[in-house]
């Protein structure tokens, strides 16, 4: 027995010390797990806080932590495949591979049972019938499917409705009763698992898919197939049986006639039925998207190319749950198969596609803001076996995006603005004080996201009370574990705003997140917490996707929760305590004196100064004199402090029922030092009059520059055409190692640059040529990253013309 890694051969002596997990598989691989004793580069609490998983590379050890285990997701031991096949003696295997089956599994000839009619109906005095082609009527079923747009040679269609297949003999037949259809898909088909489709075209009754003869001219027939709305999807053979002398003759094996099975949104008893025309063309048919980033207030956006029907990318959707190891029978479950993608899109315990890094090393991948959408990354964990370096919860959302859409299954991409991230269970994100009002990082271990991405999902939930289908939240983003596995959803948006959390998925969780208490807690030096404020309305201010046939947002907040304050929010979170999530109770007098954090002018750019406003406001009838803090820093988009940069005491009077706005600005001197690639300051104005306590937080996303994309040429489906991308450095800093990309779904595939350093003021010129593939609305997504700048882009958009 050996090991192999990457090509590196271990004998049994050579391997490290200790294996001490084993877990064996019916795939001849034996994954091992090996316990290091370190000791290796620590990065510190900003890693583990910044939810950094404590995963696969050595090098994020988080906390000081020796133990670790080894990057497995490469490691494999061979073993001996007929000990293998042994162990499998005594039971059936399920069937778990779709993409890789033997081609032999299906017989040419299959004799009738004994004591079964064995004459062929042939016509009298001919010679037996035989299948000289098999047309799949590729063009027609496309459009008829709305499958026009996949980049691949073979037939795609979705369940629940017709397609047309045209059969040639060597005669006319006699009728239905003389052929069938045969539909296989994964290794063992079988009948009753669903994985074996018999469709016939007479009075004999077939499978569960419906066929009808829709013309016969001379030898060659066309026929109509119709697949059932709750099919297995993935990739099916294709054979003709005919009824001969003993039994039935199929067809060679042709892969030319594999075809591939979408959920149908089209479809009225498909789960996935969505009504609107137009929605469907968005979340089903949209190869480009967009994304929202920032702050509240401050909102950014990020164009995402999903890239569903580009080359390869159903293989290797399909080649997704396979790595899952599946049963193929359970594919055409909507809630197995989205629930299995949640998990399947992060490599935490599975070796799914990509490895979540919240630090600032990506120094053995790539860094998350460098990608332009989820086809490089699908194909690249195709390719190599391997999870793909690195990835956030923007790049989970997307690549996780595509994944359902290329299976037809209606998503979109859900941003939640001040994102609660709660480690202990509750509905309170618990943010502590020293005494002096200044931030108590090493005992708070709530946080806050800036922003959190996840996706909604459209289906049916027949599992659920009524009322609870449409939209469901999934999330690929590794976070909590759900039934074992670093998974979340399909969690009802409905049930979420009636706090109905007793149902499954992880409805606890998401509630959460939108709909928790921010408790301001003083520490003092004995370790009694004394909240001093509760904010209900920070969490989950505004809740964004992108709007139908437009780039801008649409806010979907009010379908997470009702209006804060009212009667049914007040009865949706007493619904939510009784099932187990509680909530904050303190009672707290009035306050007599509030603060309030605001910024002059919007959006604030990059290298410019902030001009920051704080407001205190006292409504009580006596002067108050407000001995107040600012500390300031820069931070990961998770509310993890990546550089504190400013602390400021200052004072402030202020008269009865007046107002007083102290000027503590912050300039782009004091913070630029400091950025590194992140973009986001985090201010916190704490105050203390008497006895009374205020508090403020304002988070504030610093606006890049942005790149210039033109498109030029004759913009028409196999025309030559031409991308031009330009960036000016207005930046006072010399950026190194400069990465400049581009893609366009439908248009170009991804291109990339190098430049080792743009000065201040230099710019840059890119022309790439290109054809397209597509006609209709399309764009080119640009982009540069290095280790002091992130997050530029832009984008350039054409109409196609056929």
């Amino acid at each position: 027995m050996t090991c192999e890694v990457r090509g590196l051969h271990l004998s049994a002596r050579q391997w490290p010390r200790g294996p001490r997990v084993v877990m064996s598989s019916g795939s001849g691989r034996i994954r091992v797990v090996f316990v290091c004793v370190g000791p290796f580069r620590n990065q510190g609490p900003e890693v583990d806080a910044g939810r950094q998983p404590p995963h696969l590379l050595p090098q994020f050890c988080p906390r000081g932590i020796t133990c670790c285990p080894l990057l497995v997701n490469t490691m494999s031991i061979m073993s001996d495949p007929a000990r293998n096949q042994n162990s499998y003696r005594g039971r059936f295997q399920v069937p778990t591979s779709n993409l890789t089956t033997e081609e032999d599994d299906y017989p040419e000839f299959e004799p009738f049972d004994e004591g079964a009619e064995a004459t062929p109906r042939t016509t009298p005095g001919a010679g037996s019938l035989s299948v000289q082609q098999v047309d799949m009527c590729l063009q027609m079923n496309k459009q008829t499917h709305y499958t026009s747009a996949y980049d691949i040679n073979h037939l795609v269609v979705r369940r629940g409705l017709q397609f047309v297949i045209k059969v040639t003999f060597n005669q006319a037949p006699a009728g239905g009763e003389d052929f069938q259809l045969n539909f296989l898909i994964g290794s063992s088909p079988s009948a009753s698992k669903g994985s074996e489709v018999v469709v016939t075209f007479g009075s004999r009754q077939g499978g569960l898919w419906s066929g009808q003869i829709l013309e016969s001219l001379d030898q060659t027939v066309t026929l109509g197939v119709t697949p059932s709305p709750d099919a297995i999807v993935g990739k099916y053979r294709t054979f003709v049986s005919i009824a001969a002398s003993g039994g039935m003759q199929r067809t060679k094996r042709d892969p030319s006639t594999d075809l591939y099975l979408l959920f149908n949104a089209w479809c009225p008893e498909d789960p996935v039925y969505l009504p609107d025309e137009s929605e469907k063309h968005e979340y089903v048919l949209n190869d480009n998207g967009v994304i929202f980033q920032g702050s509240v207030g401050s909102m950014s956006t990020r164009n995402w190319m999903y890239g569903q029907f580009e080359k390869g990318i159903l293989d290797a959707c399909i080649h997704i749950l396979d790595a899952s190891r599946m049963p193929i029978h359970d594919r055409g479950n909507i809630i197995k198969v989205v629930r299995k993608g949640s998990a399947m899109l992060n490599s935490q315990d599975d070796n799914g596609v990509m490895v979540g890094n919240w630090s600032d090393d990506f120094s053995m991948g790539k860094p998350p803001t460098s990608w332009t959408g989820s086809v490089q990354i699908l194909l690249q964990y195709v390719n190599t076996g391997v999870p793909v370096c690195y990835a956030q919860c923007w790049v989970f959302a997307g690549v996780f995006n595509t994944f359902l859409r290329c299976l037809g299954i209606p998503a979109r991409v859900i941003t939640n603005f001040s994102s609660a991230h709660d480690n202990t269970g509750n509905l309170k994100t618990d943010l502590i004080f020293k005494p002096d009002g200044s931030p108590d990082k090493r005992h708070t271990r709530d946080s806050i996201w800036n922003y959190h991405c996840w996706n909604e999902a459209f289906m049916v939930r027949p599992d659920l009370p009524n009322g609870f289908g449409g939209w469901q939240v999934v999330d690929a983003t590794p976070q909590e574990t759900s039934d074992g596995h670093f998974r979340c959803g399909p969690a009802s948006v409905a049930a979420i705003k009636e706090g109905v959390l007793c149902h499954p998925f992880d409805l606890g969780f998401v509630f959460a997140e939108v709909n928790s208490d921010v408790v301001f807690s003083k520490r003092d030096r004995f370790g009694t917490l004394t909240p001093f404020r509760v904010d209900k309305t920070h969490i989950g201010q505004a809740i964004y996707t992108k709007a139908v046939s437009g780039s801008s947002p649409m806010d979907v907040t009010h379908t997470y929760k009702y209006p804060e304050g009212s009667s049914e929010d007040e009865r949706t979170m007493a619904r939510a305590e009784e099932y187990g999530c509680s909530r904050d109770h303190s009672e707290l007098p009035d306050p007599q004196l509030t603060v309030n954090i605001s910024v002059g002018q919007l959006p604030c750019l990059l290298g410019h100064d902030v001009n920051l406003m704080v407001e205190f406001h006292n409504s009580s009838e006596f002067p108050r004199t407000i001995h107040a803090h600012m500390s300031a820093s820069v931070i990961f988009y998770t509310g993890v402090t990546a550089s504190q940069f400013k602390d400021q005491d200052f004072k402030a009077l202020v008269q009865p029922y007046q107002s007083e706005r102290p000027p503590p600005d912050i300039t782009s001197q004091e913070y630029t030092p400091h950025l590194g690639a992140q973009r986001c300051l985090h201010c916190i104005v704490t105050g203390q009059a008497d006895d009374q306590s205020v508090s403020a937080i304002k988070v504030i996303d610093l606006q890049p520059p942005g790149l210039n994309v033109t498109l030029s040429g004759q913009p028409q489906v196999g025309q030559q055409m031409f991308v031009t991308v330009t960036f000016t450095n207005l930046l006072s800093i010399t950026l190194y190692n400069v990465y400049v990309a581009l893609e366009g779904a439908g248009l170009i595939s991804h291109r990339h640059r190098l430049y080792s350093s743009i000065e201040p003021q230099a710019s840059i010129t890119w022309t790439e040529s290109f054809i397209p593939r597509l006609h209709g609305a399309r764009a080119v997504l640009a982009l540069l990253d290095c280790s002091n700048l992130s997050q530029v882009w832009g984008v350039g958009e054409g109409v196609i013309s056929p």
